[in-house]
């Protein structure tokens, strides 16, 4: 059984090995991606900041192709301890007898016994592995009280579910819970845990239920993407992470994805899955707002939809903010010609922002239309001089389904059409002979002239 440390290492695992593992990408596209991940400082698992090697990418990557997710779940060391067990049951000792004493006491105190003791590191993990860890005054660690919000869109917590394989691919589930009424404001199944697919299930919520005060979050690289950030503070939305190795920060969505299972997911399997995402967000959607939204919650002793809208329905954002809160943004010095460049594409800006930083406004689906800023005030539109892409290398939609077979067989229909003018078309003797006579009748005729 994985622990949530080892959950959380796989998750950053994850997060590095998964945009380079698609098989769509060539040799020499997935080489330059790796080398940008491994030049690239990442936040760890434990919330420091850590830089990978390539060949550790690449291993990552083989796992993931390998045995998918659970591959990258470190494995649990199986070897024997090379403790003595007398050190260990020493150690374990001399920490009952003083419950206040820590680690590094206990080490010290074996020492000035003359024993060899373990490493401080050892001696903890016997401690917590017996239940012995306290804290400096012996106390026990320390039970935190369960948080609930007060009004509704006060805070959602995001996070994200490995779902079913759905077209040879797994799918995932970005979803976002209300803290205090459990309501579901922003829901998306999709096929990669990116930042396009995060801000798609986000967007969903916000204009159907309104703007949160704030955005609980783990570390995975889609939360802490600097496109999220600048969706929440355009909004005013405050972006909280939860601390490394503190899954029950989350508590309320794990619990929400533990009734999914139960009633969603097990009906999915029992109908034999589904063709496509399509049909897998159809299905969730009307499970959700028919099923879920309206069953009493054990907590709340309400249903999720008439504790959300017991204050009447929630403001919305309009459109416009909408479109400017998912907006992206990157920031380039202005070239002594009066260009910059985006991703390969070359534009013309005004002249009198020559060797200043602008900050460029874009659709990641169309790069070619670009708004300037400077200083937060919009400088026009970066005129259009070279354009070699038209999308953000992370703006991939998802894939199109399979179409459908319409049943039709245009060669064959063409086939029985010939066949049906061959057989259809009789021979008639009688004529063929009444040719043949005339025929010699006219010959005989030109002989005699």
């Amino acid at each position: 059984m994985e622990s949530p440390k080892d959950r959380d290492v796989a998750l950053f695992r994850y997060s590095l090995a998964r945009e380079p593992a698609d098989p769509r990408l060539s040799k020499a596209e997935r080489g330059a991606l790796v080398r940008e991940l491994a030049d690239t400082e990442h936040t760890g698992p434990d919330g420091s900041r850590v830089r990978i090697a390539r060949s550790t990418i690449d291993r990552w990557i083989r796992d993931l192709r390998r045995g998918g997710f659970d591959a990258l779940v470190p494995t649990p060391r199986t070897c024997e301890p090379r403790i003595a067990k007398d050190l260990l049951t020493l150690a374990e000792s001399l920490k009952r007898e003083a419950p206040a004493r820590s680690a590094a006491q206990v080490a010290r105190i074996m020492g000035q016994a003359g024993v060899e003791a373990p490493s401080i590191r050892t001696i903890q993990r016997l401690y917590a592995r017996l239940g012995l860890h306290a804290t400096s005054d012996g106390s026990p660690p320390r039970a935190y009280g369960r948080f609930g919000a007060e009004r509704r869109n006060e805070l959602w917590m995001g996070d994200a579910l490995h779902g079913p394989v759905v077209g040879g691919k797994k799918a995932y589930l970005l979803a976002f819970i209300d803290d205090f009424t459990r309501a579901l404001p922003g829901y998306r199944w999709t096929c990669s845990e990116d930042t396009v697919r995060l801000e798609a299930a986000l967007r969903h919520g916000l204009a159907t239920r309104g703007v949160p005060e704030a955005i609980l979050v783990d570390r995975g690289s889609a939360y802490v993407s600097p496109e999220l950030a600048r969706s929440c503070a355009v909004l005013g939305i405050r972006l909280v992470h939860a601390r490394p190795r503190s899954p029950t920060t989350k508590g309320k969505i794990e619990r929400f994805y533990r009734t999914m299972r139960a009633q969603f997911l097990v009906e999915i399997d029992s109908r034999g899955g589904v063709a496509d995402l399509a049909e897998l967000n159809r299905l969730f959607e009307a499970w959700v707002e028919v099923v879920y939204h309206h069953q009493v919650h054990s907590e709340t002793g309400a249903t999720p939809i008439e504790r959300f809208l017991a204050d009447g329905p929630p403001s919305l954002p309009t459109p416009g903010e909408l479109h400017e809160a998912f907006l992206w943004s990157a920031v380039r010095v202005v070239t002594k010609t009066a260009s910059v460049s985006l991703y390969g594409n070359s534009f013309e800006v005004d002249a009198a922002l020559v060797g200043r930083r602008c900050e460029l406004i874009f659709d990641p689906f169309d790069l070619t239309d670009i708004e300037v800023r400077y200083e937060g005030r919009p400088m026009g539109k970066a005129v259009p001089v070279r354009i070699s892409r038209h999308t953000h290398p992370k703006a991939r939609a998802d894939a199109a389904p399979e179409p459908t077979p319409t049943g039709i067989d245009y060669l064959g229909l063409v086939a029985a059409q010939r066949e049906a003018e061959v057989v259809g078309r009789r021979i008639d003797y009688a004529a063929f002979a009444g040719a043949v006579a005339d025929r010699q009748t006219n010959e005989e005729q030109g002989e005699q002239r």
